[in-house]
C-alpha cells in the first residue's frame, strides 16, 4: 500500500507541473494551429526569472518570507505575457496563412535563439531558487513523507484546469476563441477580431508555460538547456492528449505522470521509456490523441 501511496502522489505531483506547460501548448496549438516549439524556451525564461527574483528577495528584501510565493506567481507570467506579445506580433502574424510546417521550423529556431539569449543574460552557471520550497513544511501520509510544496502544485494545476474550462465554456471570450477554432473565416465574416483573439491566445500559452517554469524552479536546478528537455515531454503529452484539447492534456498529463512515477519507484531505468511508451500505445488505438479536436473537411 506504501508503494501505491507513493506512484499516485508522485504521479499527480509530476502530472501537475507537466499539465500546466502543456496546457499552454494544447491552448495554441487549438486556436492558432501553432505547434510552438520555443514554448520550452518560455519555461525556462519563467524559471530563470523566478530563480533570479527569489534569490534577490532572500537576499536584499526585509519582507515577509512567503511574500516570495506572491513574486513567483506575478514575475513568470508577466514575463511570458510580454514574450508572448512581442513573438506574436513580431514574428507569428506574418506566417500564420503559410501552414503549419513553416510555424514549426520558424518556432524551432525561435528555440535556438532564445537558448543562447537565456546564456547571455544569466550566463552558464546554475541558478537556485530552493527558499520557498521548504516555507510550507511537509506532511506525513500514509508513512510516507512529502512536501507540501509539492502538493500544493496538485492544487494549483487544479485551479488552472478549473479557469481554463469556466474561461472557455462561460465567457463571452471563450465563445468568440471556439468560433476560431471551428471555422476561422467564418469568424472574420462575423466580425471577430482574429488578430486579437490569435495575440491574446498566444500570450496566456506563453504565460502558463513560464509559469510553469516558475514554480518548479523552486524544486530543480536551473541550468542552460532546460526548455529543450521539456518541450519533448510537453509534446508527449499533448500528442497524448490529443492536439489542442485542454480535457486531453490534463489526461495525457496524468496517465503519463503516473506511469513515470511507477516505473521510477519500480524499475528506475524505465523512466524515460515508460513516457514514450505511453505515448505510443496511445496513437496504435487513437493516431490523433484522446481528445483530437474535430477538424472539417471540404468536399
Amino acid at each position: 500500500m506504501s508503494l501505491l501511496l507513493a506512484i499516485v502522489i508522485d504521479g499527480l505531483i509530476y502530472a501537475s507541473w507537466l499539465f500546466i506547460i502543456a496546457s499552454g501548448l494544447s491552448l495554441i496549438y487549438g486556436v492558432m494551429r501553432v505547434l510552438n516549439m520555443a514554448h520550452g524556451s518560455f519555461y525556462a525564461i519563467g524559471a530563470y526569472v523566478t530563480a533570479s527574483l527569489v534569490s534577490w528577495y532572500f537576499n536584499h528584501s526585509t519582507l515577509p518570507a512567503y511574500g516570495s510565493f506572491v513574486l513567483m506567481f506575478l514575475a513568470a507570467p508577466a514575463v511570458g505575457i510580454v514574450l508572448g506579445v512581442l513573438v506574436e506580433r513580431g514574428v507569428l502574424r506574418f506566417l500564420i496563412e503559410r501552414g503549419e510546417l513553416i510555424t514549426v521550423l520558424v518556432t524551432f529556431g525561435l528555440l535556438l535563439m532564445f537558448e543562447d539569449i537565456i546564456k547571455l543574460i544569466w550566463g552558464v552557471q546554475s541558478y537556485y531558487a530552493f527558499e520557498p520550497y521548504g516555507l510550507l513544511g511537509s506532511t506525513d501520509i500514509g508513512g510516507l513523507t512529502f512536501v507540501n510544496y509539492d502538493l500544493a502544485m496538485i492544487g494549483v494545476a487544479a485551479v488552472v484546469a478549473v479557469v481554463l474550462w469556466w474561461a472557455l465554456n462561460r465567457t463571452r471570450f471563450g465563445k468568440l476563441l471556439r468560433a476560431v477554432i471551428y471555422d476561422r473565416e467564418l469568424a472574420v465574416s462575423i466580425g471577430i477580431n482574429v488578430s486579437r483573439v490569435f495575440v491574446m491566445t498566444f500570450a496566456t500559452g506563453v504565460a502558463l508555460g513560464a509559469l510553469a517554469g516558475g514554480l518548479v524552479a523552486p524544486s530543480i536546478t536551473v541550468t542552460p538547456g532546460l526548455g529543450i528537455e521539456v518541450i519533448v515531454l510537453a509534446f508527449a503529452v499533448v500528442v497524448t492528449g490529443g492536439l489542442g484539447s485542454i480535457q486531453g492534456a490534463l489526461l495525457g498529463a496524468v496517465m503519463i505522470g503516473l506511469a513515470r512515477a511507477a516505473a521510477v519507484n519500480v524499475y528506475p531505468e524505465l523512466e524515460l521509456f515508460v513516457i514514450y511508451a505511453v505515448m505510443a500505445t496511445v496513437l496504435v488505438f487513437r493516431p490523433r490523441g484522446l481528445f483530437a479536436l474535430a477538424t472539417s473537411r471540404k468536399i
